[in-house]
């Protein structure tokens, strides 16, 4: 069984599902309107009880997801926990309580998982489509053609801070609709020619704002159920006759979820009309399915890292011969070394991979390019935890050790490091890799036993060899090198 964890701005949510033939089917659901972006002070910090409130909401969902027998779990974090202040004081404690790691994810990848979750749901082949998602602290757009994302981008606009900044106390007035409408048309109005009619054939709507302003359509006989300017008009105006959000009854949506649909109705109409939307479509599918889709592509060997450091590779016109000479000689080193683990074996990989691309900027310093450029890239698949590893492993391959300070009191990441740098330099001094000729070990030391007559073949290895050693005592490790004779 796959489960799937969403903290978003407006709720948390619980997805577990089993994969079955062409289809993903959810088997338990669970939702927790803890409002977690309404919890920010204006020092962008979460309180203390929006903390409490987020602890104690993914206990409760630990609880379910120890009664299943779950084979991949994925837990995420959008818009209000990449932006708060003082995210990193609620991470451990979050992760305490679910039991699990917490990925941080950006805008874009939150946009791509939604893309899938749409996609593998709509299952039309081949179709050009956008798929629009309006969160609680985000808005994400999708242009597609069947599986494949053409264009994402995504917009700090969501429904909890625009619900609170144009309808503080409530009241839902004309002239606050049109200021919530001209907002949300100016976030969106210089992005919006790729978005164009032109370039796809169907919208759909996603995310349960767009799921909720349907029903609330539909079942108040303001249209059949479909979002178009026209029915969206309809539901603003039944909304400024009543002119009150506390006494705001919209058919189908539950009291406590009335604010943000008012906040989403001014966002989607500002949104549909920069992109000349005719007709939006509503898909019940997202970021929870997409989450799920993409561990079962993880779990199948179809994983969207792979293809993400191919084109990330080829876009700073690395050269992949090198590339793949090193990455296979540091998987050799790494496992020699016998990590504890394999949380970084894959990292290990990519960022071998990867380690020349910032020669692209300066040959020099192009260890410090790389590293810059891989922890900031729009990576899919990867979260921002996964690629400040690669960036810290890429800065490590060269230099002093100094820069990556703490990170080496985690051994596996210390013999990740090694590995990696003593595989580029393997690779600079063209040495051939025999293991029956190499051995090596970390623990409270380093320890290198070496054929003779390398020395004399690669005339450089012990000039690299010692400054490595320097490098590494400079950061307290010893490093020893000794030579055998090679067997005839």
């Amino acid at each position: 069984m796959l489960a799937a964890v969403d903290l978003g701005s407006n709720s948390f949510r619980l997805h577990i599902g089993r994969h079955e033939g062409d289809a993903i089917r959810v088997v338990k659901s669970a939702r927790d309107p803890i409002r977690l972006a309404a919890g920010l002070d204006s020092q962008g910090a979460l309180t203390p009880e929006a903390m409490q409130k987020a602890v104690a909401s993914l206990r409760r969902f630990r609880e379910i997801l120890n009664a299943y027998p779950i084979a991949g779990l994925r837990a995420v974090a959008t818009n209000t926990i990449r932006i708060a202040s003082n995210a990193a004081a609620l991470l451990p404690l979050a992760e305490a309580a679910l039991g699990c790691p917490i990925e941080v994810i950006s805008g874009e990848e939150e946009g791509r998982l939604i893309y899938m979750g749409a996609a593998n749901t709509i299952a039309v082949p081949g179709e050009r489509r956008l798929v629009l998602d309006i969160g609680g602290g985000s808005t994400e757009v999708i242009l597609g053609r069947g599986q494949e994302v053409v264009k994402v981008e995504s917009f700090s606009i969501g429904t909890v801070r625009h619900s609170a900044s144009f309808f503080p106390d409530g009241k839902i007035t004309e002239a606050a609709f049109a200021a919530a409408i001209l907002s949300a048309r100016s976030q969106f109005e210089d992005a919006a020619p790729p978005y164009q009619p032109r370039h796809w054939r169907k919208a759909y709507g996603s995310s349960g704002t767009m799921r909720a302003l349907s029903e609330a359509i539909g079942k108040g006989g303001l249209g059949d159920g479909r979002l178009t300017l026209k029915s969206l008009y309809a539901l603003k105006q039944y909304c400024l006759q009543c002119a009150d959000m506390r006494q705001l009854a919209l058919n189908g949506v539950k009291p406590e979820r009335v604010a943000m649909v008012v906040g989403g109705l001014a966002i989607l109409i500002g949104l549909m009309t920069e992109f000349h939307i005719d007709v939006l479509l509503t898909v019940d599918a997202g970021l929870r399915m997409g989450v799920m889709w993409d561990l079962h592509g993880r779990a199948t060997q179809r994983d969207r890292r792979e293809l993400a450091v191919q084109n990330l590779a080829t876009m700073f016109h690395a050269d992949l011969s090198r590339a793949n000479r090193v990455a296979d000689m540091v998987r050799s080193l790494y496992l020699q070394l016998k990590p504890a683990s394999d949380a970084y074996v894959r990292l290990l990989h990519w960022s071998a991979m990867l380690h020349e691309v910032g020669m692209v900027v300066s040959h020099t310093g192009y260890h410090k390019h790389g590293a810059y450029l891989i922890e900031h890239a729009d990576l899919a698949g990867f979260t921002s935890r996964e690629q400040k590893a690669m960036s810290r492993l890429i800065l490590s391959q060269k230099g002093n050790l100094r820069k990556v300070g703490d990170a080496l009191a985690d051994l596996d990441f210390a013999k990740a490091v090694l590995a990696l740098r003593l595989a580029v330099t393997l690779m600079h001094t063209r040495t051939e890799l025999d293991f029956g000729d190499f051995r090596l070990k970390m623990k409270n030391r380093i320890e290198l036993e070496i054929q003779q007559d390398w020395a004399t073949q690669h005339p450089t290895l012990a000039f690299w060899l010692q400054k490595e050693i320097e490098s590494w005592r400079e950061v307290g490790i010893d490093f020893s090198v000794s030579s055998k004779t090679a067997v005839a």
